[in-house]
C-alpha cells in the first residue's frame, strides 16, 4: 500500500526512468519527457521545484505521468523496505534456521499482497454494482426519497434543549457536571483523553486502522481546471489503477435541495442540520453506528477517477452525502485533487483531515499563488458585525453565566472586553466623518484599543474560540431566542426571523480577525476605511491585510515530501524566490539545494510565432501608454490607425488586450467620434469584453461565430473574421483558449500597471523593500524590491494574456506588443522564456507591416 510506517528512502534510491509507459502516446515530445524526468527526480530528491511549461505542451499530462510513475515505484520500494526490515529484525533476534526465516518473510509478503488484493476486489465490486445500477436505471422513474424529518418541521423550538449551546472540547464542562473548573485547560484535556480510553475496543480499532497511503495532492485554481486534470488522467494507462478523489466545498457537493433552496450560508446550515436530534438530521447522512452506506460511497468514489460533478451525481444516485463521502475517501486515495483554497488554508486542511506529512503536493496554475495566499488570509470586518457579535455574546453570557465554569466565564468576559474596545474604536473613527483610509501596524492597532485589551493573551482567546466552538453556540442560541420571540408575533415576522438559521454567525468573522491578530506583527497590517453611507454616521470597515505569504506556505513546504509549482507562464520567477521561498535560497541556509527550477520551450516550431514590439505608430508617434497619457486623443487616434492596418493583414480572429475597462471606454468614445470603429467594422466584426460575467458566454459565442469555423484554418486567406477587445487581468485573460483561427494575432496595448495610489499596494511594496534590506540581498536590475514587485505584477498579467493563443503544436499566431517600453531588455526578460529571445523590436511602423505580411504570407495554403 505504500504505507508511511517508516522512511523507505533508507533502503534504496529510485533511479529516474528512461521512459514512462503510462504516457498515452508512444513517443512523447522531448520537452514532455524532460519534464516527466524532472518531476520524478524532484519528488525523489524531496525538492521544491518551479516548473514553467507553456500551455499546449501537455503540461498536465506530463505532471501526472511523472508523479504517478514515482508513486507506483515508491509503493514497490515501500513493500520491499518492509520485507527487508523484517528480515533484518528476524536475523538479529533469532537463531532459527534459514527456512523458518524465509517462511516468515513469505507469510508477510502474502499479508501485504492480501491487503492490496482486498482493496482491489472491493473497488472492482463497486464498479460492477455501478454498472449494474446504470443498466437497471434505464426506464426507471426514481421516487423522491421521503425524509423522516419533514413530519417534524412544526415541532416547537421552545422544547430544544439548551445544553446543545454549551461550549465543547476542553471547555465543555459546566458547573453541574464533574467539577473541573479549577483545572487548567491542559489538565482538562488530559482528563478527557483518559475518559476516552473507556470507548469500546472495536470503535477504537475502527478509528485507528484506517489505512493511509502515500498520495499526490494536486491543486489548481478552479474546479473546471481540476476536471480537465481528471480527463487527462483518464487518458493515461493509470486510469482505474490509481485511486482518486476530488474534493470540493458543500456548495459544490451538497445534494440536499431543500437546504440549498433556503439560501444563506450553506456550511453553517449543514452544521446546524448535523447537530439536530434523530429524525431531524440530514436524510443523506447515515445514522450514527451505520457506516455501510458511507463506506459504499467511498468505494464507488475510489473505483473510478471522477471530477466534482461526477461525485455530485454519484451522491444523488446513492442518496448519500458526497461531501462527507469524498472526505471519507481521502485516507485510501492515491491522488487527491482540490482547489487552492482548501490546500492553502490550515483550518481548511484540518477540517478535511488532510495531513501533508511526507506526501507530494503539486500546485498547477501557480502563477498567481502569492496573490491567492495573500487573498485567502486577508480578512474584512465591519462595524455592524462587531456590534451584532457584542450583542450576542452579552445575551449568551447573561443566560448561561450560572451554568458555565469560571474558565468559560473568564474567556467570554475577555471577548466582551475586546469587542467593546473595537466597537468604541470604530465609533471614534466614524465620528470623524468623510471618506478616508488609513493603515496601522497590528501592534499599533491593539495598542489603540486600550490597556485592558493590550493585557489579554490573544493566543489563549484563539484557542478558546477554536476548541469551544463558541461562535456557533452563541449564534445558535441567539437565533433560537429570536425565533421564539417571532413565534409569539405575526406569521410574517416569524418567517423572516426563521431565515436567520443558516446565516454565517457574526462571531465567525470576529474569530477569524482575532486569529489574524496573533500572527507576527510584521506579517500584516490593519486597514481602516471610513465610507459615507445613508445613515448619519459613515460605515467603518476594518481589514487585516496579509503582507507575508511565506510563513503560511512554509507550513505546506515543511510537511510535504516535495512541492511542485507549475504553470504555463511562471515568469517573473523572482517573486516566488524572494517572497515565498526565500528561506530555501542558497544564500539563506544550506537547504538551498532543495529549491530547483525547470523551464522548457514551446512545442511549436519557431516559424509559427512572430513576436513584435511596436515602438511607433503609422504617423511616427511614440506608442507609450502611461497612465497620464491614456486619455491623449492624438495617441488613441493613432492606435486606431495602427489597428486598421493590422486588420488588413491578420486573417480570421484577432484579440486586442487593453490595460483596463476605463481605458477601453475612453477608446470606444474617441473612436466612435472619429469613425474609427466604423472603419474597423468594415473588415472584422467588433466585440467588446463585457463587465458582467453573465454576458461573457454570449460574447464568446458571437466571436467564434464571426470568426467562422472556430477551429479549422480554411479561412486564413479571407480578410473577414472578428476583432475582440479584452481587458488584461479580467474575464478573458485567464482560463480561456483562443485556439487556431480564434487568435491569429494577440495585441497587447500598453503595460497594465496597478494603481500606485492604493494604500494596500504601497504597503506591500514597502514591506518587500524592507524584507530585501533585512536579507541583505538586492533585486534584479537597478530597481528596489518594491518597484520590482510593482513591475512583476504588471508582467504576470501580460504573460497570462499572451498565453491565451497558440494552444497546440500546429497552432500559429503573431504577438504584437504595442508600447515602446517593451523594447527595454528588463521588461522583455520578464516575458515567457519561449517568447523573450525571439522578440523583434521595430523602430518604424513600416517594419511592423513588412514582418507581419511575410509571416502571414508564409501561412497561406500553397
Amino acid at each position: 500500500m505504500g504505507t508511511q510506517e517508516m522512511d523507505q528512502d533508507e533502503f534504496v534510491s529510485l533511479s529516474t526512468p528512461l521512459s514512462f509507459p503510462a504516457f498515452p502516446y508512444d513517443l512523447p515530445y522531448a520537452i514532455q519527457l524532460d519534464l516527466m524526468k524532472h518531476i520524478y527526480d524532484a519528488i525523489e530528491a524531496r525538492k521544491v521545484t518551479i516548473v514553467e511549461s507553456p500551455t499546449g505542451t501537455g503540461k498536465t499530462l506530463s505532471l501526472l505521468c511523472g508523479s504517478m510513475s514515482w508513486l507506483k515505484d515508491e509503493q514497490d520500494r515501500a513493500r520491499k523496505g518492509q520485507l527487508d526490515a523484517l528480515k533484518n529484525s528476524l536475523k538479529g533476534e533469532s537463531d532459527e534456521p534459514e527456512w523458518v526465516l524465509q517462511q516468515s518473510l513469505e507469510l508477510r509478503r502474502k499479508e501485504l499482497g492480501a491487503i492490496e488484493e482486498e482493496l482491489a476486489e472491493r473497488l472492482e465490486r463497486a464498479r460492477k454494482r455501478e454498472e449494474s445500477a446504470r443498466r437497471m436505471e434505464n426506464g426507471r422513474v426514481r421516487k423522491k426519497q421521503k425524509t423522516s424529518h419533514e413530519a417534524e418541521k412544526s415541532s416547537s423550538l421552545a422544547g430544544e434543549d439548551d445544553d446543545v449551546f454549551l461550549p465543547e472540547g476542553a471547555f465543555g464542562d459546566c458547573q453541574n457536571e464533574a467539577d473541573y473548573s479549577h483545572f487548567s485547560p491542559d489538565v482538562i484535556a488530559l482528563l478527557k483523553q483518559l475518559d476516552n480510553q473507556n470507548k469500546p475496543v472495536a470503535m477504537v480499532e475502527q478509528e485507528e486502522k484506517e489505512p493511509v497511503c502515500t498520495k499526490i495532492y494536486y491543486a489548481s485554481r478552479t474546479h473546471t481546471q481540476l476536471s480537465q486534470t481528471i480527463s487527462e488522467l483518464r487518458r493515461t494507462k493509470f486510469d482505474e489503477s490509481i485511486r482518486t478523489v476530488s474534493l470540493g466545498s458543500r456548495k459544490n457537493l451538497c445534494i440536499n435541495e431543500e437546504l440549498r433552496q433556503k439560501g444563506g450560508d450553506l456550511d453553517e446550515a449543514c452544521r446546524e442540520l448535523m447537530a439536530e436530534k434523530k429524525g431531524k438530521r440530514c436524510p443523506y447522512m447515515p445514522p450514527a453506528g451505520d457506516e455501510s452506506r458511507m463506506l459504499d460511497l467511498r468505494d464507488h468514489i475510489l473505483a473510478t477517477p471522477r471530477d466534482i460533478e461526477d461525485i455530485f451525481v454519484l451522491g444523488k444516485d446513492t442518496s448519500t452525502c458526497p461531501y462527507y463521502g469524498s472526505r471519507k475517501a481521502i485516507p485510501q486515495a492515491e491522488l487527491v485533487t482540490l482547489p487552492y483554497n482548501l490546500l492553502l488554508q490550515k483550518n481548511s486542511r484540518e477540517a478535511l483531515g488532510i495531513d501533508l506529512t511526507n506526501h507530494v503536493v503539486i500546485i498547477d496554475e501557480a502563477h498567481n499563488l502569492i496573490d491567492t495566499i495573500l487573498s485567502v488570509h486577508s480578512l474584512p470586518l465591519n462595524h455592524t458585525t462587531i456590534r451584532a457579535s457584542l450583542s450576542q455574546v452579552s445575551t449568551y453570557l447573561s443566560r448561561f453565566r450560572n451554568r458555565l465554569n469560571p474558565q468559560n466565564v473568564l474567556h467570554l468576559r475577555r471577548l466582551v472586553i475586546i469587542l467593546s474596545a473595537i466597537d468604541k474604536y470604530c465609533e471614534s473613527q466614524g465620528a470623524k466623518g468623510g471618506n478616508a483610509e488609513m493603515m496601522l501596524g497590528v501592534a499599533e492597532f491593539v495598542e489603540s484599543l486600550g490597556p485592558k485589551v493590550k493585557d489579554i493573551n490573544f493566543l489563549e482567546v484563539d484557542r478558546y474560540l477554536r476548541e469551544s466552538k463558541i461562535a456557533r453556540k452563541i449564534s445558535g442560541y441567539c437565533d433560537k431566542v429570536a425565533e421564539e420571540a417571532a413565534a409569539k408575533e405575526s406569521t410574517g415576522t416569524k418567517a423572516n426571523n426563521s431565515k436567520k438559521r443558516g446565516v454565517t454567525p457574526p462571531l465567525h468573522a470576529v474569530e477569524s480577525f482575532l486569529i489574524a491578530l496573533t500572527h507576527p506583527s510584521e506579517d500584516g497590517r490593519i486597514f481602516v476605511s471610513t465610507i459615507p453611507s445613508a445613515s448619519p454616521t459613515p460605515t467603518v470597515q476594518l481589514k487585516y491585510q496579509l503582507l507575508n505569504p511565506s510563513n503560511h506556505f512554509e507550513e505546506v513546504v515543511s510537511q510535504a515530501r516535495s512541492v511542485v509549482l507549475a504553470g504555463g507562464t511562471m515568469e517573473p520567477i523572482s517573486d516566488l524566490h524572494n517572497q515565498l521561498l526565500n528561506y530555501l535560497l542558497p544564500s539563506n541556509q544550506q537547504e538551498g539545494a532543495r529549491l530547483s527550477n525547470f523551464s522548457c520551450g514551446h512545442i511549436i516550431p519557431k516559424e509559427n510565432l512572430m513576436a513584435l514590439v511596436v515602438e511607433r505608430g503609422p504617423k511616427g508617434g511614440e506608442m507609450k501608454f502611461k497612465f497620464n497619457q491614456r486619455g491623449d486623443k492624438d495617441l488613441l487616434i493613432e492606435l486606431g490607425l495602427l489597428l486598421m492596418n493590422l486588420v488588413n493583414i491578420v486573417p480570421a480572429g484577432m484579440v486586442v488586450f487593453v490595460p483596463s475597462y476605463s481605458f477601453l471606454n475612453v477608446v470606444k468614445q474617441i473612436w466612435e467620434e472619429a469613425g474609427t470603429l466604423t472603419k474597423l467594422g468594415l473588415k472584422k466584426k467588433i466585440l467588446f469584453e463585457p463587465q458582467e460575467s453573465s454576458e461573457v458566454e454570449n460574447v464568446l459565442r458571437d466571436y467564434a461565430s464571426a470568426v467562422g469555423s472556430g477551429g479549422s484554418s480554411e479561412q486564413v486567406t479571407k480578410t473577414s473574421g472578428a476583432l475582440l477587445f479584452a481587458v488584461v487581468g479580467a474575464k478573458l485573460s485567464e482560463g480561456l483558449n483562443f485556439t487556431d483561427d480564434l487568435a491569429r494575432a494577440v495585441v497587447i496595448v500598453g503595460l497594465p500597471f496597478a494603481n500606485l495610489g492604493s494604500v494596500e499596494l504601497k504597503e506591500r511594496m514597502k514591506y518587500v523593500t524592507e524584507l530585501e534590506k533585512k536579507s541583505g540581498g538586492s533585486s534584479t536590475g537597478t530597481k528596489d524590491a518594491g518597484m520590482e514587485l510593482y513591475e512583476n505584477l504588471c508582467m504576470k498579467a501580460v504573460n497570462q494574456s499572451i498565453g491565451r493563443a497558440i494552444r497546440h503544436k500546429g497552432d500559429w499566431a503573431s504577438l504584437i506588443l504595442v508600447d515602446s517600453r517593451y523594447s527595454s531588455r528588463r521588461i522583455r526578460d520578464k516575458l515567457p522564456k519561449w517568447i523573450g529571445k525571439d522578440v523583434v523590436v521595430t523602430e518604424k511602423f513600416g517594419q511592423v507591416i513588412k514582418e507581419l505580411a511575410g509571416f502571414y504570407r508564409s501561412k497561406k495554403p500553397q
